[in-house]
């Protein structure tokens, strides 16, 4: 039971009031721990300075958390791709033109969910800066106790968040310290804040836990050391792209002659990545022989999620609303649960699964409801006449099917989630740890570098493609990126991919580029005009002045 383990400190040692830290310019942000007596003793630094901040990886609002909600970090990553379209359908889904806006990367300079997003990654840097202020104190009265651990972790917690940050708006303000003032905001480079996480990550690592973060125990939820290596991986691979101040120029930088100093050697990009990818390896990962079992109801078992977020529906708040707001209404009431009858695979997904073709990627099956639905007995479910049964018609999904035969049906939905029938809250509030990082990423971002390199990744790629019984493929970066799309879908990394390979920013279907739109402006977010507004120093990405 997860109820055994220390993952539950996270709800019980809640920093009180830290969420009080909601404007992401405050002069003076503080939240109402009493802190005469927060950080007495090593236990109570652990929990109020080190644990409390793990509630702020999943969420159970808007724009919160990395993935389980809506309208932040993994939407922003999901419906701006070729991967997903949330189609307008009559009066749902239009939402004053949000999701045709993501899609047609037409979404502002003043959006909402893009402002919501960077106050909640700022939150949680704050947050992980007052940590680092505590543990620093505590540790200047108290020489003789060895709190090294606790800031190595919160230090790597930060890291993963300024990750985020820089990748989805560029050019950042770097805040060290939690008592912040509007004065002293600069914006960095983008390279400058891509150096600063590589190196804190690297830092940090040797110093962090080995144990596996997505299996119940102590490290239960939290940042090992096998979770910043993924993290290093991560930045090495798109090193080209994070490397870049001026990305609207189109000349990147080469990543064989960006380089990296790792344990003593010096190493270009691609031989970075595939260092950090090796070391994940040999700490055991391996993929798991049934695909499935990484997305199943109790998922903690499983020999290749590296980084999760934990749930349980009966002790966590965390949220998961994408099998919810995916289903029809009726598929979901059929399984005694809600939907909102959304989200939906686009027409390049489907061509790249190959769907309706003798050779259909075995994997879809695994991602998509189509054709027919039923219920969890096998039965068929039916529409609201009692007698027309529900089909799913991917080929007919669309920016806007207001009118159209297909308004309700159309599109192949999310599945890739095993479903639980005794889920909470319309099925919201489940027991399926949501999958941040795993193993098969891995192996796919080891095959990738080393063909960046010059070398051969067939048998990383084959190795992936293998476990699901999928015919052999030569690791070319055409077919690289097809299979992140394959292996990956519905996770959250479409956008990320299509960015480095060059690919974001092309016409698609129900999609035309925009106006100056090769130039890659739109491979960023733009900062808020709120946050512009409080700070005259701060300057606008290119492309959205």
């Amino acid at each position: 039971m997860k109820t055994q383990y220390a993952f539950i400190f996270l709800l019980l040692f809640l920093l009180p009031g830290a969420t009080s830290c909601s404007k992401f310019l405050e002069e003076d942000p503080r939240d109402s721990l009493d802190e005469s007596t927060a950080y007495e003793t090593l236990q109570q630094l652990f929990q109020n300075g080190v644990l409390s901040l793990y509630n702020h990886i999943g969420g159970y609002s808007d724009s919160q958390g990395l993935q389980g909600t809506g309208r932040g970090v993994y939407d922003l990553n999901t419906f701006t791709t070729d991967e997903a379209i949330m189609p307008t359908r009559g009066a749902d889904w239009y939402d004053g033109g949000f999701w045709q806006g993501l899609y047609l990367h037409r979404w502002g300079v003043n959006n909402d969910a893009i402002h919501d997003t960077w106050e909640y990654l700022y939150r949680a840097i704050i947050l992980c800066n007052k940590s680092l202020e505590a543990i620093q104190s505590y540790a200047q009265k108290h020489p003789n106790e060895d709190t090294r651990i606790y800031t190595a972790e919160v230090q790597a917690l930060r890291a993963m968040f300024y990750y985020y940050t820089m990748d989805l708006f560029g050019n950042i303000p770097l805040l060290l310290t939690s008592d912040v003032h509007v004065s002293d905001i600069r914006q960095q480079n983008r390279s400058q804040t891509f150096r600063f996480i590589f190196n804190e990550l690297q830092e940090a690592a040797p110093l962090l836990s080995k144990e596996r973060s997505n299996q119940p125990g102590v490290y239960y939820g939290r940042m090992t050391q096998p979770t910043a290596h993924f993290l290093l991986a991560k930045l090495a691979l798109n090193a080209e792209v994070y490397a870049d101040d001026l990305w609207t120029d189109a000349d990147r930088p080469d990543g064989k002659q960006l380089f990296f100093d790792v344990e003593g050697s010096r190493l270009n990009a691609w031989e970075t990545a595939e260092y950090y990818c090796r070391q994940i390896a040999a700490a055991g990962y391996t993929l798991e022989p049934d695909y499935t079992l990484n997305f199943a109801i109790f998922n903690e078992s499983s020999q290749e999620n590296i980084f999760v977020i934990p749930m349980d529906k009966t002790l966590y708040t965390n949220q998961f609303i994408y099998l919810f707001r995916s289903r029809h209404y009726n598929h979901a009431k059929a399984y005694g649960l809600s939907g909102e009858n959304g989200s939906s695979a686009t027409p390049e997904a489907l061509e790249t699964f190959g769907y309706d073709t003798p050779d259909t990627d075995p994997r879809f099956d695994f991602c998509y409801f189509a054709g027919p639905v039923k219920d969890l007995d096998g039965n068929p479910v039916l529409l609201d006449d009692g007698q027309t049964p529900l089909v799913y018609e991917p080929w007919q999904v669309g920016i806007d099917l207001s009118g159209s035969a297909y308004e309700q049906t159309a599109g192949a939905r999310m599945k890739k989630y095993e479903v639980d029938k005794n889920a909470l809250k319309d099925g919201k509030l489940i027991n399926n740890d949501i999958v941040l990082f795993r193993y098969a990423d891995v192996l796919l971002m080891l095959s990738e570098a080393k063909v960046r390199n010059g070398e051969n990744g067939d048998a990383e790629l084959n190795e992936v493609r293998g476990r699901v019984g999928a015919a052999p493929r030569t690791a070319t970066l055409e077919n690289l990126l097809a299979e992140r799309q394959l292996e990956l879908a519905w996770e959250g990394w479409r956008r990320q991919d299509m960015i480095r390979f060059g690919t974001f920013t092309r016409s698609y279907s129900f999609r035309p580029q925009l106006e100056n739109e090769a130039s890659g402006f739109t491979t960023v977010f733009p900062i808020p005009e709120k946050i512009l507004e409080m700070n005259e120093t701060m300057k606008q990405n290119p492309g959205y002045e």
